[in-house]
């Protein structure tokens, strides 16, 4: 399968925290898990995750993934992945154009960061989307 470029004409993921909480037995980390829900076809631009460590699961449907210069991967139901802190993340898609797919994600980041900068830490876009990702979001 050949790798896609971002396409701002896809519809982005909805995103729902579940939860938030300070690691005591990890001083100054936090724990945030989100749903992300993604409709056909959906997509989210190249990102990075604030410095989080980052793990995902894979509730349904089938993602298109690509960290960094790894090969692109097609992760599927069941399927989880890893995403060390400062990982590039260039492709992040649903594989389908007419099912939806989900994940469940969780981030370890520094709570500091967190604190200061609010939820918006947890998904960097690359400075040549966020024009784009503003314009989605307000409309």
């Amino acid at each position: 399968m050949q790798e896609p470029t971002y396409n701002s004409e896809c519809p982005m993921a909805t995103t729902t925290i579940a939860y938030q909480y300070r690691l005591v037995n990890c001083p100054g980390r936090t724990i945030v898990g989100m749903l992300v829900e993604y409709p056909p076809n959906g997509a989210t631009p190249p990102h990075r995750h604030g410095g989080a460590s980052v793990s995902a699961y894979v509730i349904h449907g089938s993602l298109l993934n690509k960290m960094n210069d790894e090969p692109m991967r097609m992760i599927e139901r069941g399927g989880s992945w890893y995403e060390a802190p400062g990982c590039h993340h260039r492709i992040s898609a649903n594989a389908s154009q007419t099912e939806p797919a989900a994940f469940f994600v969780n981030f370890i980041i520094d709570s500091e960061t967190l604190e200061r900068e609010g939820p918006s830490v947890l998904l960097q876009y690359d400075a040549e989307y966020k024009d784009i990702v503003a314009r989605k979001m307000q409309a």
